[in-house]
C-alpha cells in the first residue's frame, strides 16, 4: 500500500518564465514517482519539463505581473478540471505570494499549509525580511532603503563599495526590462542610476552591505514546517559552485551538517510560526564567523532534491503527506550527497561522489527532459554568443548565426486533451 493518498493530485504553480527551472522538474519527478498525479501550471512551451513522463497535464499559467484576481481565476479553472481537492505547491516567489494572499479563496479547492503571521509576502519581501531579522536579533547584512537618487549614492559610500543592490519585491520586475533582482554596484553613480529606475521596477531599491564570498561561506537550509510547526526533512547544504559565479543559484551543492545554520533556521521559523516549505540562504562572514541570513524563500529551492533521506522523503513529498494527513516515514539523513546542475557545472560530472549524486536534469527513469535540456541549452548559448558578436560589431550584421541542431522532445498531453488519463507509465 502506498504511503501517499494518490487520490489527491498535486498542482505545481510557477509564474516565472524561466525554461531552465530544474526545481519544477524535481517536484514533478518526486511526486510522480510516488504515484501522485502532477499538474503543472507554468509556461512549459520551451521547457524540458514538458518532456517528463511524470507530467499528468500542462495548464496555461497566469501572465507575468498578473493580478491576484487573474491568478485566482487560472487556479479556479484548473481546480474545476480536477474536480477534487489538490495539494498546491508554488515553485517561485510570485506564486507563493499570490497563494498566500488568496488562501481563503483557494482553500475549498486546494490543500494548503495552515495560515500564520509569517505570510509568504512578509518573508519574501527583502525590506520586510531585514526588519524581521532586526526584531529577532538574527544576523543580517546592514540594509538601508534610500529615498532619492542622491541618497542612494550617499548610502553606497556609507556602506562601503562594492555594495549589493536588491529590489524589495523582485517578483514584480517587468519581463524584458533588463533589471535583475540582485546586482553588485561598484560606484555611487551606479547606485544613483539604478534608483532612477525604481518606478519601472515596481518596488523599493535596497542597498545592502556586501559580504565577500569565499570557501565554506555560502550555505542554505531547506525544510518543511508541518501542521504543528515542527521542521521536518531537509537539511543544511554548502554551495560549492554558483551560477553566475559568486552570487547566483546553486550549480553544485553538498549536503553537509551545520548545527549553527540549523539552529538559526529553527529559531526563525519557530519565532515566526511559519508553516510550509522554506529555502533559506546564509553567508558566513569571514571576519566574525557569524552566519547572516540573506534570503527567505517561501517555496522549494531549486536544489531541494539534494535533501532526500533514506525513506525517499523530500520537502514536496512531506507537504503532500502532511496535508493529506498521512504519517511521514522516518528516514535517516544522507550527508555527503551532491547536487549538480549539468548545464551550469558540466566539469563536475566526471568527479566521484561517494555520498551519492543527484542530477538536476538527467534521470535513468525519465531521460527525455535531459535530452531536451541539452538541445535547448545549446540553442540558448549560441544565441547569447551571436548577440554578443553583433553588439561588438564583429559581424557587421551580415554573418549568419551558427547552425544549431536541436532535438525535439516529446510533449505530454495538455489540459485540452489529457482527459482523465495519466501521461506516461510509472
Amino acid at each position: 500500500m502506498s504511503l501517499f493518498d494518490t487520490r489527491v493530485p498535486a498542482v505545481l504553480l510557477r509564474i516565472d518564465r524561466n525554461p531552465f527551472h530544474h526545481g519544477t522538474l524535481g517536484a514533478v519527478r518526486s511526486l510522480g514517482r510516488a504515484g501522485v498525479d502532477v499538474h503543472v501550471v507554468a509556461d512549459s512551451t520551451k521547457s524540458p519539463v514538458r518532456a517528463s513522463r511524470f507530467v499528468t497535464a500542462l495548464h496555461t499559467p497566469p501572465e507575468p505581473g498578473a493580478s491576484p484576481a487573474e491568478i485566482a481565476a487560472v487556479l479556479r479553472r484548473v481546480a474545476a478540471r480536477l474536480a477534487r481537492p489538490a495539494v498546491l505547491i508554488p515553485m517561485d516567489d510570485a506564486g507563493a505570494v499570490a497563494v498566500g494572499r488568496l488562501r481563503a479563496e483557494l482553500a475549498p479547492a486546494y490543500l494548503l499549509p495552515d495560515p500564520s503571521d509569517a505570510r509568504p509576502e512578509a518573508v519574501a519581501d527583502k525590506a520586510e525580511l531585514a526588519r524581521v531579522c532586526a526584531a529577532l536579533d538574527l544576523p543580517h547584512p546592514v540594509t538601508l532603503v534610500p529615498d532619492s537618487p542622491a541618497e542612494a549614492a550617499s548610502v553606497a559610500w556609507r556602506l562601503g563599495l562594492p555594495v549589493v543592490a536588491k529590489w524589495s519585491r523582485p517578483w514584480l520586475l517587468p519581463p524584458g526590462s533588463g533589471l535583475r533582482s540582485t546586482v553588485l554596484l561598484r560606484s555611487a553613480r551606479e547606485a544613483r542610476e539604478l534608483f532612477a529606475r525604481s518606478g519601472e521596477a515596481g518596488s523599493r531599491l535596497l542597498l545592502q552591505e556586501f559580504l565577500p564570498p569565499g570557501a565554506d561561506r555560502d550555505w542554505f537550509f531547506h525544510g518543511y514546517a508541518d501542521r504543528t510547526g515542527a521542521l521536518r526533512v531537509g537539511g543544511t547544504g554548502l554551495k560549492q559552485r554558483s551560477w553566475p559565479r559568486g552570487a547566483g543559484l546553486t550549480a553544485v551543492g553538498l549536503w553537509r551538517p551545520n548545527a549553527r545554520v540549523r539552529e538559526l533556521a529553527e529559531r526563525l521559523t519557530g519565532e515566526l510560526g511559519y508553516r510550509g516549505i522554506l529555502d533559506l540562504d546564509f553567508r558566513r562572514r569571514g571576519d566574525t564567523g557569524r552566519y547572516h541570513l540573506l534570503d527567505f524563500n517561501p517555496r522549494p529551492g531549486a536544489q531541494f532534491r539534494l535533501f532526500t533521506d533514506t525513506a525517499g522523503l523530500d520537502v514536496v513529498r512531506a507537504q503532500h503527506l502532511d496535508l493529506t494527513h498521512r504519517p511521514l516515514p522516518l528516514g535517516a539523513p544522507r550527508p555527503g550527497r551532491v547536487f549538480v546542475v549539468e548545464n551550469y557545472a558540466p566539469t563536475r560530472l566526471p568527479r566521484p561522489a561517494p555520498g551519492g549524486r543527484e542530477l538536476a536534469w538527467y534521470a535513468a527513469d525519465d531521460r527525455a527532459p535531459g535530452r531536451a535540456m541539452w538541445g535547448l541549452w545549446s540553442r540558448h548559448v549560441a544565441g547569447r554568443v551571436w548577440a554578443r558578436v553583433r553588439r561588438a560589431g564583429g559581424s557587421g550584421g551580415r554573418t549568419r548565426p551558427p547552425a544549431r541542431v536541436v532535438r525535439q522532445a516529446p510533449a505530454p498531453r495538455t489540459e485540452e486533451s489529457v482527459g482523465d488519463e495519466r501521461a506516461g507509465s510509472r
